[in-house]
């Protein structure tokens, strides 16, 4: 009898705690975002491009709008009827060998895009954020793969600060 008991106790208790285990998770927002109220459009212009690199500029700006718009937190619109706006600069972009083969011959590059973005609220016209910092990108023989994929990982850093605050 005493056994039952304990299995009835143990139960009891794994139930209970099990409960507020969901619960609490049931409390909890996943959506992360810090964004103020008020804000919920967001005008993304072109990059500014201090580099050679051509039509950077554009690739970065896109990827920014994708990402946005993929995560669906803000709306893209115009400058003149936004709420906030993303603006941002390219800096540099750097190439570096990678690895080196037996040879000593460079096997992979990978290329280094820094970039220096702000995020403004139109309303209160004050910026939210502003920083500056670095992405890479590997490649081999096409040096375009590592330029994607350093926009790719900026435009995600863009996007998490944005509406998440990391």
């Amino acid at each position: 009898m005493k056994s039952n008991h304990k299995k009835f106790v143990f139960l009891s208790l794994f139930f209970i705690g099990s409960l507020l285990i969901i619960w609490g998770c049931g409390i909890y927002s996943f959506s992360g975002s810090n964004l103020p109220s008020h804000i919920k459009t967001v005008a993304v212009p072109l990059f500014e491009n201090e580099t050679p690199e051509f039509g950077i500029d554009q690739e970065l700006t896109d990827g920014v709008i994708e990402k946005i718009t993929h995560d669906n937190t803000l709306k893209i619109t115009q400058n003149r009827s936004a709420d906030s706006i993303i603006k941002g600069k390219i800096l540099r972009v750097v190439d570096r060998a990678g690895q080196y083969n037996k040879d000593e011959k460079a096997s992979s590059f990978r290329v280094t895009i820094t970039v220096d973005v702000s995020f403004v609220d139109l309303k209160k016209r004050k910026t939210i954020w502003q920083a500056t910092w670095s992405q890479w990108g590997d490649y081999t023989d096409n040096r375009d793969e590592g330029i994607r994929e350093a926009i790719d990982k900026l435009s995600v850093d863009i996007l998490n600060k944005t509406v998440s605050g990391w």
